[in-house]
């Protein structure tokens, strides 16, 4: 099954409430001023042009330093200054020559400070929104995550907290998964993170996870219930594999 690549700056051109970091999150109230609340869609402003332009260390630099963060379904999480620039430079209209589109400001930012920290979440219209959590750095405030929620995957229900425990249950932070890139005309460029997750139409989730040093991949269904995301099934699929083989309960 061929994954398309999702242009994040499709979502811009339409215009977290998630897990936090333990070493950079604010894990008690953070009261806002209006100066603070001007900064943040100030950053949402910068993110939206950084992203048009193709500039990718400027945007990389808009994330917190080293744990930083965007996630998307298909893009799966990235994670890291490396990781951000590489993204950037995968886009579809920054490997075009000229690379880059014309900036918009980007979405407005409604910004909520609570005891899950400073996150916000930016309308995007038909494409979906973001939601985000902010970090204040010393050098000002920063995306600690920024994740895409689709229009189908918000009606279906699903937010970021919902991909982050399904990434989570996949193995995402084991080290186990390896990053997949892709061909383009000026090189390979990155596709997506080791796991990518799908939401379906009837609530529950799909994913695939490619397994490092391995060559072979992961086919997942996940169901939700009860007690949160739990596997349906997990099948092996080894390298050139056409038809999937059930996973050894020792993988």
């Amino acid at each position: 099954m061929k994954q398309a690549v999702l242009s994040l700056s499709a979502l811009v051109g339409v215009l977290g409430i998630l897990h936090l970091t333990p070493a950079l999150a604010q894990t008690s109230q953070t009261p806002l001023t209006d100066r603070d609340r001007t900064e943040i869609q100030e950053l949402v402003t910068r993110y939206a042009r950084a992203l048009s332009s193709c500039a990718a260390e400027d945007y990389a630099d808009l994330f917190a330093p080293t744990t930083g963060s965007f996630a998307s379904s298909i893009r799966g999480e990235i994670i890291g200054r490396d990781k951000l620039i590489a993204l950037v430079q995968s886009e579809p209209h920054c490997i075009t020559t000229p690379p880059g589109r014309a900036a918009g400001n980007g979405p407005t930012v409604v910004v909520t400070s609570s005891a899950d920290g400073v996150t916000g979440i930016a309308d995007l219209g038909n494409a979906g929104r973001y939601e985000d959590v902010y970090v204040k750095t010393p050098k000002g405030w920063r995306f600690q995550t920024r994740n895409v929620i689709t229009k189908q995957e918000q009606t279906a229900n699903f937010t970021a907290k919902d991909f982050i425990a399904l990434r989570r249950l996949a193995g995402n932070d084991l080290g186990g998964f390896d990053d997949v890139y892709r061909d383009t005309p000026v090189g390979k460029r990155l596709r997506s993170a080791g796991t990518v997750i799908t939401a379906t139409g009837d609530g529950s989730a799909t994913g695939r996870a490619y397994l490092r040093d391995d060559g072979g991949h992961y086919e997942d269904v996940y169901a939700r219930g009860a007690n949160g995301w739990r596997f349906k099934s997990r099948t092996y699929v080894a390298p050139g594999d056409t038809a999937p083989a059930q996973a050894s309960a020792g993988r």
